[in-house]
């Protein structure tokens, strides 16, 4: 009776059941691996179904990250500001993350540890807990994008009857949703489902109907250049990798793939689940670098180019009730994720705009899932600390609702939506908290043993970070001179001295794992005893 469901939604089934389903509600609620899902044996076959089907489920629940608000935001203003010229840095940031993604992945197979576990056991306490707090941060801001997406759908699903901050307090509903859900083990189905299905239908089609010139499209992904742009295109491109490399990601994806049932001892079955691992991610983030393209494409035909007044006089044509967004002049027309959805129902019908709507709902709602259990994961991990999912989801919404309902209640939308980009330039600045740990950790052979990076990953992964860092860095920047405020440069200063003296910190620890052995003094970093409780296994022959 399942033959008709498409195969992520069966893969998700089985992977959800699998996952969460416990033998009583305690412990449901003390952790979600006390049962782990078995791996197939005596399977001789280099590649074999029966087993990436056993491996997958923790891929597709990371890529949900991928597809958040935020980044749909970020890929309707890629369209509708730089046309295709951009899609080579969506490209490039899918990869990076991927890779990312993939040492995040090695480290739960090879330890047996999460990330923010190995942390708890390799830092001293007070840079365990600053680097906790930067971590919550970065989740908290996750959940208001949350929050403001599904905000922003409900007014444009009531045409304006629900008003943006009785949208906000709405969203207290899904929480108790989420953890209905979450008690039967069946949360991962309607929010991916619904999530990354409606998104890619609805997108497809559009995608047919615009009908994008391919050879742009294509010359767009593959060809690193940007012609004829300028510091408005560059921003765009820094908030792109902002968007879519999520610090609490790499948190997450460390823990999901605990999920197996794995023999540590073993290195053939090590070697063997980071293999199926990689290759479940791989196609998760594909399928969620698809969904992005088409975003990015469809403003890119559709609306690169266009002005204040085209866009008015089509919403004109179409009775939209929301012409008074687009003023009579001849400007660039200027997009958001309420905006987007109103500019696709002038030009494609209203129809347009509620499945718009729907598909940033589910969206949002899927973000709430990946947050929450990261969340879940980096609480335990950093501070030993169990809560129970309820405690959790109320703290984290509780924190997100209230600045997002005073901007609901006091601004209008176009504040609102603005959140979204101080939210990713948090997202940002919290970004090397998550990919020097994973960098540091990945490259010690007292914590990997055999599966340490080698020589070419070490240096790959210190150019990456640098380099995303740098990107990064760059956008905060570029943000905090836009805001024309000498309290707030003063405020500013005194934050990035004690910011990069915490990242130098971090890198210091990394530099001894890549190599630098000077820098370890009394070895404390390489010496597998004062990093470990107990001790890690080695492996069969």
């Amino acid at each position: 009776k399942y033959c008709g469901m498409p195969l992520s939604f069966l893969n998700f089934f089985y992977a959800s059941y699998l996952l969460t389903s416990t033998d009583s509600r305690e412990e449901q609620i003390s952790t979600y691996f006390d049962e782990k899902i078995p791996v197939p044996e005596n399977v001789t076959q280099v590649f074999s179904f029966r087993k990436l089907w056993a491996f997958t489920g923790p891929g597709f629940l990371m890529s949900i990250a991928y597809l958040d608000p935020g980044n749909i935001e970020s890929d309707l203003q890629s369209g509708a500001k730089a046309g295709f010229k951009l899609l080579w840095v969506l490209l490039g940031a899918t990869i990076i993350g991927l890779l990312l993604q993939r040492l995040a992945a090695r480290l739960g197979v090879v330890t047996g540890m999460h990330l923010a576990e190995v942390c708890n056991r390799q830092y001293p306490t007070v840079p365990r807990i600053i680097l906790w707090l930067m971590v919550e941060f970065a989740i908290i801001g996750s959940d208001m994008q949350e929050v403001i997406g599904c905000a922003i759908a409900f007014n444009l699903l009531s045409v304006g009857r629900i008003p943006l901050w009785a949208g906000v307090l709405i969203t207290i509903i899904d929480t108790f949703v989420f953890l209905f859900l979450d008690k039967y083990g069946l949360l991962w189905i309607p929010h991916y489902y619904h999530g990354s299905h409606v998104l890619t239908t609805y997108f497809n089609t559009i995608y047919v109907q615009v009908a994008p010139d391919q050879a742009e499209v294509l010359k767009g992904m593959f060809v690193p250049y940007c012609k004829g742009c300028g510091p408005v295109q560059l921003e765009q491109a820094v908030g792109i990798v902002g968007a879519v490399i999520m610090p609490h990601n790499i948190y997450l994806h460390s823990a999901l793939v605990k999920s197996r049932d794995i023999d540590r001892h073993n290195k053939k079955e090590v070697k063997e689940a980071n293999k199926y691992f990689f290759i479940e991610s791989s196609v998760a983030l594909f399928v969620s670098f698809l969904i992005n393209v088409f975003v990015v494409a469809v403003f890119a035909e559709a609306f690169y180019g266009k002005t204040n007044m085209e866009v008015n006089q089509q919403c004109n044509k179409t009775g939209s009730a929301h012409t008074d967004l687009f003023p009579l002049n001849n400007e660039t027309l200027q997009v958001d994720i309420y905006k987007g959805g109103v500019v696709l129902g002038c030009f494609f019908g209203p129809a347009a705009l509620y499945i718009w709507a729907i598909g940033i709902l589910a969206a949002g709602q899927s973000s709430t899932m990946t947050g929450t259990y990261s969340g879940q994961f980096v609480m335990e991990g950093f501070l030993n600390l169990r809560w129970s999912r309820f405690a959790r989801v109320l703290l984290t919404r509780s924190i997100a609702i209230f600045p997002t309902l005073l901007v609901a209640v006091f601004q209008d939308v176009q504040h609102l939506t603005g959140m979204n980009d101080f939210l990713n330039v948090l997202q940002s600045m919290q970004l090397p908290f998550a990919l020097i740990p994973i960098l540091t950790f990945t490259s010690l052979a007292s914590i990997m043993n055999d599966f340490a990076n080698g020589l070419m990953w070490k240096i790959g992964g210190g150019v990456t970070i640098l380099l995303v860092c740098a990107i990064n860095m760059y956008f905060v920047v570029v943000y905090v001179t836009a805001l024309n405020s000498t309290l707030l440069y003063v405020l500013s200063a005194f934050l990035s001295i004690a910011y990069l003296c915490f990242i130098g910190y971090l890198v210091w620890h990394c530099l001894i794992a890549l190599g630098v052995s000077c820098l370890d003094v009394g070895g404390r970093v390489r010496n597998p005893s004062a990093i470990f409780i107990e001790e890690q296994p080695e492996f069969d022959s």
